[in-house]
């Protein structure tokens, strides 16, 4: 798993270029995902149909992660009260290292642990973060390989878009 996370930092590096446009996904169906958050609470991507979801790939151990982290919870909170969540998981640590991250960082958003590496294999997620955008249905529609601003007005308006009508 660390050869894993060190190429993924690698190609981060490599790809950072291109780090703030969102893409139309063409990779085909949603993966599965189910995974544990901090408190051991298993989530499944299913049981957020009838929400737009952010589903985010991270690590503690990555700048451009960090610096959105920050975005990601200015807007969730202008997303409050709209069916929308973001499952952010953290790709191969130990959940003492994520809880520790987590409490600094004083994240709210739902955090999941991957410390096994079936997400990242099963999203087939290459650079941290990697962020995938999914409508109500459950179908992603946007991706976006490495950091942004996540509160700003054309992510915003691209996340809005996916929100049930």
């Amino acid at each position: 798993m660390k050869k894993l996370l060190l190429g993924l930092c690698c190609l981060f590096f490599l790809s950072s270029a291109h780090a703030s446009e969102l893409k139309p996904w063409k990779g085909g169906a949603t993966p599965p995902l189910a995974l544990k958050d901090l408190n051991g609470k298993t989530h499944k991507l299913e049981d957020y149909r009838g929400k737009a979801v952010m589903v985010q790939f991270w690590a503690t151990w990555c700048p451009p992660c960090l610096k959105e982290m920050p975005a990601m919870q200015r807007l969730e909170k202008k997303m409050a009260g709209k069916p929308f969540a973001i499952l952010a998981v953290n790709m191969g640590e130990t959940d003492k290292d994520v809880r520790e991250f987590v409490n600094k960082m004083k994240v709210g958003f739902t955090v999941l642990t991957d410390e096994e590496g079936k997400g990242v294999g099963d999203w087939k997620v290459f650079v941290a973060p990697s962020t995938f955008l999914l409508d109500a249905q459950g179908n992603i529609r946007y991706t976006l390989q490495g950091g942004a601003e996540w509160d700003e007005p054309a992510y915003f308006k691209a996340i809005s878009e996916l929100l049930p009508k």
